[in-house]
């Protein structure tokens, strides 16, 4: 891969920016984060992808180019047109921050698309390791509370420093309740995992590892528990800062409203559908599981994981709690403590090792 380019044209409208200085200097530091060159510029030359910002609502001419990523910075309707790989929305500034590293990855480190239903939403992005196999898996749920406008790029780094561990990874994009509602969206993380059954390359099924983060975690451990009887259970579920009661993320008002948003109802209106879906509802899970928490995070997010791991604690389940500094985002972030103790903790599970933590 030494012969991909580490340039980067980003071709943004006129008047797109509010301030252009800010965004050129938003750009020049994700640029740097990656050791790559490049910039905002009107045109692009060359094959490579691009990122293209045409300002909310306007159609891209993909004629110049093979693949773009669209960027709108307000939230909006999906641009699915030929030649648009993905389209960031609704992240504001930040979405260029975003775009750029997923061009990154998909540049240096792409793996294969799947799809595991009719939707374009339906799919995930498999990579193996290189070598000989089986190989154990991990799927990986992102978050962003259950909104349409947080995707699946955000397990990227994570999706890639696990499959040099040795880990095949599948990373799951599903529909969101915002605009699919919440019985699709738990339908298709199941289907996703059942899709491993016939996904290439050298898996062993019997050592898959389901990770989520945030409202993913979430997501994940109701998939342990939805898991008995089907042909793929997990064996071991992560929580990475997991909102894992959602009665109280709901009194909470956590995401402004986040969970009574995604559910489409306040808890009092729909316990049962919530009780279904909270893992604390669900315990005991039948499923091994990790409660992973950074103490730097939303102190509502901490508790809840702290009152969830006392309640699993309690019951028969085998469960371990991981806590240590870092925001939000340290638990998916391959450069941080507190991952590396949570993949030292997966690989002495999975694989009776502690020592690919360390590497």
């Amino acid at each position: 891969m030494n012969d991909v380019s580490k340039h980067i044209h980003i071709v943004a409208a006129p008047g797109v920016f509010a301030d252009l200085a800010t965004a050129q200097e938003l750009v020049a530091r994700a640029l740097s984060a990656r050791g790559l060159t490049g910039g905002i510029v009107d045109t692009a030359t060359g094959s490579d992808e691009v990122i293209v910002v045409p300002g909310d609502g306007i159609p891209i001419d993909m004629s110049p180019y093979n693949s773009a990523v669209r960027v709108d910075l307000g939230q909006c309707t999906p641009d699915r047109s030929p030649g648009i790989r993905t389209h960031i929305r609704g992240r504001g500034l930040d979405g260029l921050r975003f775009a750029i590293d997923s061009v990154y990855f998909h540049r240096f480190h792409r793996g294969t698309i799947l799809s595991y239903g009719d939707h374009p939403e339906q799919r995930v992005e498999l990579r193996v390791p290189e070598g000989d196999g089986p190989f154990p898996v991990a799927v990986l749920i992102h978050g962003g509370y259950w909104r349409s406008r947080w995707e699946f790029d955000l397990m990227d780094a994570m999706a890639v420093d696990l499959t040099a561990r040795g880990y095949a990874t599948s990373n799951v994009e599903y529909r969101r309740p915002d605009e699919h509602g919440w019985d699709v969206m738990t339908g298709d993380v199941a289907s996703a995992i059942a899709a491993l059954e016939t996904a290439p390359g050298d898996l062993d099924l019997s050592r898959v590892v389901l990770f989520g983060h945030s409202a993913g975690g979430q997501l994940a451990l109701r998939a342990a528990a939805d898991s008995m009887g089907l042909t793929v259970i997990p064996a071991l579920a992560v929580s990475l800062a997991g909102v894992l009661d959602l009665r109280v993320g709901d009194e909470r008002w956590l995401g402004e409203g986040a969970v009574s948003n995604a559910i489409g109802a306040r808890f009092a209106g729909a316990q049962e559908r919530y009780e279904a879906s909270s893992p604390i509802s669900r315990l005991p899970l039948g499923v091994p599981h990790l409660v992973v928490s950074a103490l730097d995070d939303d102190p509502n997010l901490l508790e809840i994981s702290r009152a969830y791991y006392a309640a699993a604690s309690a019951g028969s389940d085998s469960v371990a709690s991981i806590e240590g500094p870092g925001g939000h985002f340290a638990v998916i972030d391959p450069a941080s403590d507190i991952y590396r103790d949570t993949v030292r903790e997966v690989d002495a599970r999975i694989r009776g090792t502690r020592d690919h933590a360390s590497e």
